[in-house]
């Protein structure tokens, strides 16, 4: 009878779950004269983002519970697998994303060494499938673990709206490990590393659990736009435990083992190499970390390229602000960039309409003072080099005596 009874119960767990269901009314509708989420995007109105409809089941088995959020190419929604039991994200494509490029990207992290430390590092997929449409149109989707807020959010939730020390050297610890993960086992180069794309792992189930009672309690606002319904996105509870710092979204990231000299990166994180049109690689991401820390630490960029003539982002603007706090760039970066002699002159000189802020890295700190923050510009410095031999490796990085400390 015990052995009995024993099968069952594991046919049980085996069975897969049925399906949840959701309310059809008793939610706000939103007006016209409201623009939700993707429906400012030029990709919406040309109806190239998939109707996703939340209680929908897709690929036989991922059963949608709401919206996570949304972006130019993509929507993103907690989902069950209703085989497996388990909860996963769905990153769901529009019609004409580049999907393709993105995927083979994710095929490279699994096929990499999963005993590097900094794999678990590194937001991985768990499956594909496509979802097709009525004239031969197909959407893309990637499933991978759900994860709770970015780093922009988190830090967000801090009333001063920024990282305390002990916690920005916890997360660039694994962020730098990540990293090396990407460049010396994959060889790959993410290209975009900002606050909105490095996530915390999700290990509190009960924040999740929340989530799908309050898309049944309080069905989400919507409103539908030419037969697609558009979803307002729901954020996770804060959960009780926080797991592991987690690097995700490659869909710009390259393959590192040729040299290239396009523009990359997000403006004010746009490293010497792009922005003189240069060769760049790996080092490109060691910059955009160093940079991007003042967004984390002091709630604040530390360069912003805005030229005060064209009252917008230009590079002449930002290679100002990168002289002011580093010194002129060594003649033979100039030299080698393609737009050396557009800012500078044969000889180095600074050639442009103009003038230097008169800023120094030492200033732009002001939650540190002595040994301190003397030992943190020296942790920076390793990154902010002009030319981007000069600066420290990732794995070179995560044992920082600052860092460490």
């Amino acid at each position: 009878m015990a052995s009995l009874l024993k099968s069952l119960r594991k046919v049980i767990r085996q069975a897969p779950e049925l399906p949840l269901r959701f309310p059809a009314a008793g939610f706000e509708v939103f007006s016209d004269s409201i623009i939700v989420e993707e429906e400012q995007f030029d990709a919406f109105k040309t109806g190239q983002y998939y109707p996703v409809k939340i209680g929908d089941v897709y690929h036989r088995k991922y059963q949608v519970l709401g919206k996570l959020g949304f972006g130019t190419t993509s929507t993103v929604w907690l989902a069950r697998n209703l085989i497996e039991r388990k909860h996963v994200a769905l990153k769901i494509y529009t019609r004409d994303a580049n999907d393709g490029d993105e995927l083979r990207i994710y095929e490279t992290l699994a096929n990499a060494g999963r005993s590097h430390p900094g794999y678990r590092h590194v937001r991985t997929a768990l499956d594909t499938f496509r979802l097709d449409m009525p004239g031969g149109a197909t959407h893309a989707c990637l499933v991978q673990t759900p994860m709770w807020d970015s780093f922009r959010d988190l830090a967000s939730r801090n009333p001063t709206g920024r990282f305390t020390e002990h916690l920005l050297k916890a997360a660039l610890v694994q962020l730098f490990l990540a990293l090396d993960f990407l460049h010396s086992e994959c060889r790959l180069i993410h290209t975009d590393i900002k606050a909105d794309n490095i996530l915390q792992e999700l290990v509190d189930t009960s924040v999740i659990d929340a989530f799908t009672q309050a898309e049944i309690d309080h069905p989400s606002p919507r409103k539908v736009v030419n037969g697609a319904t558009i979803f307002a996105s729901r954020g996770f509870e804060r959960p009780k435990k926080f797991g592991d710092v987690v690097l995700s979204d490659f869909g710009s990231a390259v393959k590192g083992d040729q040299k290239r000299n396009h523009d990359a990166q997000p403006d004010v994180y746009r490293s010497p190499e792009v922005m003189l049109e240069t060769e760049w690689s790996y080092p490109i991401d060691i910059w955009n970390v160093g940079v991007m820390i003042w967004d984390l630490f002091e709630g604040r960029h530390l360069f912003y390229g805005h030229d005060p003539e064209r009252d917008r982002y230009l590079t002449r603007a930002h290679l100002a602000e990168v002289i002011a706090l580093l010194g002129p760039p060594p003649l033979d970066l100039v030299q080698r960039g393609q737009r050396g002699r557009e800012f500078f002159t044969e000889d180095g000189k600074w050639n442009t309409g103009i003038s230097i802020p008169k800023r120094k890295l030492e200033d732009t700190v002001t939650v540190l003072e002595g040994e301190k923050k003397e030992a943190f510009l020296k942790f920076v410095r390793g990154m902010l080099q002009w030319r981007p031999e000069d600066r420290k490796t990732a794995a070179q990085l995560v044992d920082d005596p600052w860092l460490r400390s």
